[in-house]
């Protein structure tokens, strides 16, 4: 009797802490007895799939813990997962699926910028808030006033990425590389470019490739002969990986940094270029490193649940859920769209997994970015 009253009490402790861990997220009481259907347009297979997966899994982290808080008469959330498959097209009908069969109250995603700029257009039309979750390119959210972001576009992150490496590192020359077939990796280039050309950072030389490229070494040779200070690239990640490994094994030494952008945010960087990924510097969203006591419980819950740590992609698709929850809870019904959107509109200074976060008046993300550098095999903080 004494161990069962014991397990009633651990139980109704552990409801209280996600009850407490929802209210500090969102800050309002939740919706008696309702359910919200959320679309999931994520890159399961395809080029993107390495970022795919762990915005699934961050997804139903946070999925799972709201509706645990929630009660039996809370707002609960229903996931509705589908595969984009890396394609602008599957991304249609994808889309197409969540707005007219579905009836979802929002959609996250797609995981590609290059997708979600067709794909929004469809969301934008039908009047169904988007929230996009690694879409960095520029124009995403100026397709229309439903269409929001919790990722720091590439003009956010980038500058911030380059000015610390001229300060820290005495960059004053580089090579640039980029992916010239994908919207992500084209607007990567562009705010690299020019946050080298505002830092009065010589540009020697500039080589392009094409996603699914696996041989680099005719591009790193030519940037070998011109003896840069650092290579910048913009690439997901299997081309990273490609890079990465290749110029160490051209002797490209690692005293000549590689800078890459958003698409080196990923695990599977090290996993595939193993020690030629150490001293990689890449701009970032979130750091596991982060202070943030939500974090720290982000960090021990991914983990004990999928056994290793989360990545910036998996931070962004957890705090997108709870985003997502606080505005459908403060909207009148989860099927109303309109009040969904007016209320992600109004959502300033929320505390999430990626810190303060707030909407900018034009629905992007609005927080502080970080600068880090593979180390020991992990995505340290630059400088710590």
């Amino acid at each position: 009797m004494e161990k069962n009253k014991q397990r009633i009490w651990m139980g109704i402790a552990v409801l209280m802490s996600l009850t407490l861990l929802l209210t500090v997220h969102t800050g309002f009481a939740v919706a008696a007895g309702k359910e919200a259907k959320i679309g999931l347009a994520f890159s399961m297979t395809g080029a993107a799939a390495g970022y795919g997966s762990t915005q699934k899994n961050g997804v139903q982290l946070a999925v799972d813990e709201i509706n645990a808080a929630a009660g039996a008469d809370g707002l609960k959330l229903i996931p509705v997962f589908d595969d984009d498959a890396s394609t602008p097209q599957q991304g249609i009908n994808v889309f197409n699926k969540f707005i007219n069969a579905d009836k979802v109250s929002l959609i996250i995603g797609p995981t590609l910028s290059n997708t979600a700029q067709v794909t929004d257009r469809i969301a934008q039309q039908a009047g169904v808030p988007v929230l996009g979750i690694s879409n960095t390119a520029k124009g995403i959210t100026e397709i229309g006033d439903f269409i929001f972001r919790d990722s720091l576009t590439e003009n956010v992150v980038i500058p911030n990425t380059i000015r610390v490496a001229k300060e820290k590192l005495k960059v004053n020359k580089v090579a640039l590389l980029y992916g010239n077939d994908d919207a992500f990796t084209k607007a990567g280039y562009e705010a690299f470019k020019k946050a080298l050309q505002d830092a009065g950072i010589t540009i020697l030389n500039e080589q392009t490739f094409a996603k699914g490229d696996r041989d680099f070494s005719p591009q790193l040779t030519q940037i070998k002969s011109q003896n840069p200070d650092a290579i910048v690239v913009s690439a997901l990640v299997e081309e990273a990986s490609g890079i990465v490994s290749q110029a160490r094994k051209l002797d490209i030494p690692k005293s000549v940094p590689i800078i890459g952008g958003n698409g080196f945010n990923s695990p599977n960087l090290m996993k595939n270029s193993g020690d030629a990924a150490e001293g990689v510097i890449v701009g970032a969203a979130w750091n596991a490193s982060s202070a943030n006591a939500l974090n720290r419980k982000f960090l021990d819950a991914y983990n004990s649940r999928y056994g290793s740590l989360p990545d910036q992609f998996a931070a962004q698709a957890y705090a997108g859920v709870y985003i997502a929850y606080q505005a459908i809870g403060k909207a009148a019904s989860p099927d109303n769209h309109k009040a969904i959107r007016d209320a992600l509109v109004q959502i300033k200074g929320m505390n999430t997994v990626l810190g303060s976060f707030s909407f900018t008046d034009g629905r992007d993300a609005d927080y502080v970015p970080v600068v880090q550098v593979v180390k020991d095999g992990k995505f340290a903080i630059f400088g710590e």
